[in-house]
């Protein structure tokens, strides 16, 4: 491929969804509407999304030594992302989310799995990706550990460096001052800059602590960054009727790094982000929605065609 070189760090699911009209209360049962397995992770994800936008994608990670493995190896390279870096964990189940999608919207619960096996020495092996990459894309649902090491890594070879910080925790200042941008949410950026779920202060405010750094997202809002000089952009949400919000943010996560893996800027990139993340909650799944390269071309066309 000659697209940009994106290499993925991060964790691989089974996503086991319901779609419901009601979402249980403590004790109760409630019918649900249907049920699917889907491949998901958010490493997992972003890769594929990455693919799908034109990028030449290395996946790093683990999977367990079963069905649910097998399979989300084999969608990955059906997607065209490079594999080589995924190593089966024997003993140890793949990861798995729970997903209950309400009207659109979605509650998650995670077993971790193999992915808790990806540690600084699988990171290590995969050294080579990392030093090839033109950016390097990651996560927190790995160990702290190994996001370390390939931060540490990357920064070896003078490689930009995107971490989506989620889910949400408190990062060293030593490992935050190595990357190039994170990209939480509101929630995420509290824990992030104050260490405490509650948002105290404005997002502004907080994300002026890391000029430069921070893209925030926040949903229907749309995104925001402050640069070096501490101004404010705020890029907003393209409106759309939502399906399933599932793979949104990855989704926003990958058409970014790919973005600026081609030397576009951070607004610009921004706004290629909002499209792709808007044409993702059209349809039903975390990949399922993520769209081509093509889908967002087409959708910019008709966007300046319209006006809106």
């Amino acid at each position: 491929m000659n697209g940009p070189k994106v290499t993925v760090i991060g964790s691989m699911n089974m996503d086991l969804v319901v779609k419901t009209a009601a979402i249980p209360k403590l004790g109760e049962t409630v019918f649900g509407q249907s049920f699917s397995t889907l491949p998901g992770g958010k490493g997992a994800n972003q890769a594929v999304a990455c693919a799908r936008l034109g990028a030449d994608v290395k996946m790093v990670g683990c999977v367990g030594n079963d069905a649910f493995g097998t399979e989300l190896i084999a969608t990955l390279r059906n997607e065209g992302v490079n594999t080589s870096y995924v190593e089966p964990v024997p003993h140890c189940s793949t990861g798995i989310a729970s997903i209950n999608v309400q009207e659109g919207d979605n509650s998650i619960i995670v077993v971790p799995g193999a992915n808790f096996a990806v540690t600084r020495e699988v990171v290590a092996k995969a050294e080579e990706a990392i030093k090839q990459a033109d950016i390097v894309l990651l996560q927190l649902e790995i160990p702290l550990d190994a996001v370390t090491e390939a931060v540490n890594i990357a920064n070896k070879y003078k490689i930009p460096v995107i971490v989506n910080p989620a889910p949400a925790q408190i990062l060293p200042k030593e490992l935050v001052d190595k990357i190039t941008y994170l990209t939480p949410n509101e929630y995420e950026l509290a824990i992030l800059i104050t260490g405490q779920p509650v948002v105290e202060s404005s997002f502004n405010e907080m994300m002026s602590q890391l000029p430069g750094k921070v893209v925030m997202t926040k949903g229907s809002n749309g995104a925001y960054f402050v640069d070096h000089n501490l101004e404010l952009y705020h890029q907003q949400a393209f409106k759309v009727e939502a399906v399933d919000t599932t793979g949104a943010g990855d989704t926003f996560n990958a058409a970014f790094a790919v973005q600026i893996a081609k030397g576009n800027s951070v607004k610009e990139a921004m706004t290629y982000a909002a499209m792709a993340s808007a044409i993702s909650v059209t349809k039903f799944g975390a990949q399922g929605g993520m769209p081509t390269a093509k889908d967002v071309d087409k959708w910019k066309t008709k966007l300046e065609e319209t006006g809106r």
